[in-house]
């Protein structure tokens, strides 16, 4: 297998080859004539139509398919990459995940207190997409209503430059530094990410299972797609 073949196989969770996700890609790029117009036709769709939902289960796998997102219509970071990853393949362009600990200066109280009170958190969600020879960061997470609402920068991606979450909101205060990079992925770690979350709550001095049930009481409380 060749080192691009790793990057367009169908897997568990990155489920490229089922009907609605091979569907949707194909509609998407249809009439597109370049890897970089069809690559850049997904993304906007993962980014606005796929609404964020910060709030959206954590712990149950079968709701990061690439199928489950796309059906479900909203996800958080990871899950929205899972997606654009598994379209991306669908038609051809390889992809593989990223991954980014974040500091977060624009946290909401809410999901500072689903993290256990601090603005830094682990394993931020991003895809990568190979065109025209080099790979290229596309952060999807955010979609354009969240932007306006939350004022944040909108990740625009034009398949030639990098798409990063901005280190700044529109009104110029800090948003988004990036600390630490995980990665790349051919496929979705779920066992490694469940791990650097318990070590990560360990560095934090917080009981895991205490973490994780006033994490899942916030998500109940919450509406989806609410930030």
């Amino acid at each position: 297998m060749s080192e691009m073949e790793r990057y367009l196989n169908c897997t568990e969770i990155i489920d490229c080859d089922t009907k609605s996700v091979k569907d949707k890609a194909q509609e998407l790029t249809k009439g597109r004539q370049t890897d970089r117009e069809r690559a850049v036709a997904l993304y906007y769709f993962v980014r606005d139509e796929i609404r964020h939902n910060a709030y959206a289960p954590l712990y149950d796998p079968g709701l990061y398919k690439a199928s489950a997102v796309l059906e479900a219509g909203n996800g958080f970071c990871q899950q929205k990459s899972v997606l654009l990853v598994a379209l991306a393949r669908a038609v051809g362009i390889p992809a593989r995940l990223g991954f980014v600990d974040v500091h977060d200066h624009l946290l909401s109280d809410s999901f500072r207190r689903m993290i256990g009170g601090v603005n830094t958190f682990p394993f931020h969600g991003f895809a990568e997409l190979y065109i025209d020879g080099r790979w290229i960061h596309a952060s999807p997470a955010y979609d354009l209503k969240t932007c306006c609402r939350k004022r944040f920068v909108p990740v625009d991606f034009d398949g030639i430059n990098h798409a990063k979450d901005s280190p700044y909101d529109q009104d110029g205060k800090p948003h988004i530094e990036h600390l630490k990079y995980h990665g790349p992925y051919e496929d979705f770690p779920w066992d490694e990410i469940s791990n650097y979350y318990k070590e990560w709550a360990a560095l934090l001095g917080i009981d895991w299972d205490k973490l994780k049930n006033a994490g899942e009481q916030v998500r109940q409380s919450k509406s989806w797609g609410q930030t």
